[in-house]
Order: structure tokens, then sequence, then C-alpha cells
């Protein structure tokens, strides 16, 4: 017995199954994020991390998501039901007419597939598999600099990605003579820089003359301009007949983060071609995740179905109860946004007061919850271990998770890195 025993104890004193598994290094925004939780000081900063902060910094929930997630709790009739593959369909129409607008032709002639995703990540990840799988072309164009995460996507789909200049480190502006496609359609991030209108349409023409096809990354509408405004860059290229991609996000635009709430559009040539793309979307969502959750989607649409579209403007819906819960969002984020470029203007001015060398105007022009800052890797170090302020390595800083006491603090940091790094 004991030898039997001894041998049992042997074999499960053996290897892991797992014993080659290398351990995976750190992604940096996470390894940010934790060196600031364990970072004791009463005067650290996180400015690294996407996510809105009030200025006592803590997390916001906007009133209009308060409103339509009472009004789903006060739903008796309600359930919890597997949602269809695409999502919830009303959930899914809805975002189609907020990014391409009601009266997009497009819509009206049934050529977009639009599907429910897990966030603008789903939407991306979905979208990759779809053009790994179903596009002729497997090479995909990045702006130089992009969004972290963005590279994930489409290695993981198993494409090859080429980077295209975006940003003019010289200027801290938009490096447009070398532009040929653009993903983002507004708040560029990490630079916080987006091209004009004009600029939009004549990438929007070089792109159709040398059949490029874009694929946006639309995590901000609302958030920088205002509603239509922050679409057009999408609508220029929907407008012209073409095809395109658009993934959207309700992360930061409804502040959303933890629900997972996007949706991935394919705009097509004609109805068929739609209808067979979205059977194909079907086929990569069910082996992924099957469907996606009901919550968040039930929130966006609460919110969005508040509204009507008339003539290019949301004209506001007297529902019986007068919860108007679009326009308490669309007032919401214009309070976001406002307060965001108060923060940009206070910070270029303290940095101006304290004479801090180079040109800091940059800061006022970027839009969007990102600044680009220009500090340099040494400086982003220096910042963190004497000032306990944490950004990504690159100098990005999250204008949306500083406040304005923190201002002067944060503008004594950067003058003290700049002069002494």
């Amino acid at each position: 017995m004991e030898s039997k025993n001894s041998e049992k104890a042997k074999e499960s004193d053996g290897d892991s199954a797992f014993e080659q598994v290398a351990r995976a290094a750190d992604i940096p925004i996470y390894a940010v994020m934790a060196a600031f939780r364990e970072d004791p000081s009463p005067m650290k900063l996180n400015l690294g991390f996407g996510v809105y902060r009030t200025e006592e910094g803590k997390p916001l929930l906007l009133n209009a998501v308060r409103q339509a997630e009472q009004l789903l709790v006060n739903d008796l009739s309600a359930d919890k039901e597997y949602l269809p593959i695409t999502g919830l369909p009303e959930f899914n129409k809805l975002s189609a007419k907020l990014i391409f607008g009601a009266d997009s032709p497009a819509i009206k002639e049934n050529r977009v597939s639009t599907v429910q995703c897990l966030s603008g990540s789903g939407s991306l990840r979905i979208g990759a598999d779809f053009l790994a799988k179903h596009y002729y072309q497997h090479t995909v164009y990045l702006s130089q600099p992009t969004y972290g995460n963005h590279p994930n996507f489409f290695a993981a789909a198993g494409l090859a990605m080429k980077t295209y200049h975006y940003y003019d480190p010289k200027t801290n502006g938009l490096d447009f003579q070398g532009a040929i496609v653009l993903l983002q359609a507004s708040g560029h991030n990490p630079t916080g820089i987006d091209p004009t209108a004009q600029q939009w349409e004549q990438i929007r023409q070089l792109m159709r003359l040398k059949r490029l096809l874009p694929f946006f990354d639309c995590a901000y509408q609302g958030f920088v301009m205002n509603m239509d405004a922050d679409a057009l860059p999408v609508r220029m290229f929907v407008a012209d007949g073409g095809e395109c991609l658009v993934a959207q996000s309700y992360s930061k635009t409804m502040g959303l983060y933890g629900e997972r709430v996007g949706a991935l559009s394919v705009v097509c040539k004609t109805t068929d071609v739609a209808s067979r793309v979205e059977s194909q979307l079907k086929l990569l969502i069910r082996p992924m995740y099957s469907n996606p959750p009901i919550h968040g989607a039930s929130i966006v649409t609460a919110i969005l179905k508040d509204s009507r579209y008339i003539h290019g403007v949301y004209i506001l819906s007297a529902l019986q109860d007068g919860r108007e819960m679009y326009s308490r969002w669309v007032t919401e984020l214009k309070q976001l946004t406002d307060r965001i470029a108060t923060l940009r203007q206070q910070l270029h001015l303290a940095l101006l007061d304290r004479g801090t060398p180079g040109d800091w105007s940059h800061i006022t022009r970027q839009v969007g919850m990102f600044s680009l800052t220009g500090l340099n890797a040494e400086q982003v170090a220096f910042l963190i271990k004497e000032y306990h302020i944490y950004m990504s390595p690159d100098g990005r800083i999250n204008m949306a998770g500083l406040s304005s006491k923190a201002v002067p603090y944060l503008a004594d940091a950067i003058h003290a890195a700049v002069t002494l790094v």
C-alpha cells in the first residue's frame, strides 16, 4: 500500500503539463497601472489609463445612464434570454444611424451589415478576422503612432501590418503629406490630432483612387466636437458609394467601460452582399462568444431611441414621461469635452508661466481624451520616480484623468523633466 501511495505522490510531484509555458512580458499600460496602485505617495497622479475622472478623481457614471438603467429595472417584462448571434437588433439599427446618419443612403438601401460586439476591441477583432478570411489583401496599414492594442487585433487574425506617417514629432502635429490611410474617425489615440475636413476629403480621394479599404475605429463620437462632426469622416466615405468597415465603442462616450458594448458595421455595394457578409460574421462570432451580453446594449438602446433624426439633425422625442435621455446624454458629453478643453488651456498656460522650454501650444491644438506631450521615455521615467506621475512610456497623457487642482503639480513636474533630464 505504501509503495503504491509513494508512486502516486511522485507522479503528482512531477512536472506540470504546462512546464514549458514561458512567462509573457507585462502589458505596458497595465504594468503602469499596477505600479500606480502600489505607489503609497499621496501625491500620485494617474494619467495613463484612458478613462474619465471627475475633479475629485472619481469614476463618473452619467446621469443618462443611471436613468436608462432605472428604466430597465422597472421594466417587469424584460428578461435575460440569449440574444441573437448578431446582438440586440434595435441596438444595431440605432448604432448604424448614430454613426452613418439616419438619412444615409447606405442605410436606406440596406447596404449596411451591423453586428453587436464586445466594445471597440471586439468589433476590431471580428472585423480583422473577417478581412483575413474574406478580403484579398492581407496587409493592414496602421498610423504611426497608433493605439497600442491595434496591432494585436490584426496580428491575432494573421494579417501583416505596415505603418504610414501620421504624427510629426517636430511640430507635435499631423504629418499630412505622407498620410495614406486613416483608421481613427476622431480623437486620434494617442496623438489627439485629427485631420481637417479638407484633409479628410483629400484622404478619401486618394484612398478611393488606390482602391484601399478603410476600416474606421470610432471610439469617441460626440467626445471631440459633436455627434455629426465626429462622424463626418465616416459619412464622407459612405456618401461616395464605396465600401468600408466601422468599429464603434460606447466605453468612452457613455462611460460603459465594464459593460463592453460596441458594434461592427460593414458598408457594402449592394443589399445582397451585405446579407452575405452578415452570414459570415455570424460564423465568426458563433465559436468565439456565441452571442453578446444584453445589459449594456439595452442601456445604449434606451438612450439612443429617445431621439429621432430629421434632415441631418437629432430632434428629441417627447416621451410621455419626459425622460429625454438622449438630450441629457449629449448635454453631459458636452460638459465633459468642455472640461477637457479647459484643462488643456490651464496646463498650457501653467507651462508658459513657468517658462518651460519648448512650444507647448500643441496641448491646446490637440483634441479628445489624449495628448501626446512630446516627453521622451527618460523624462516619463523621471516623472514616475520623482513626482509619482504615471503615464504611457511614449509621453501620452489622459487629459480626462487630470483635475484643475493637479495642473500646477503636473506643470512643475513637466518643467523639471524638461530642464533636468
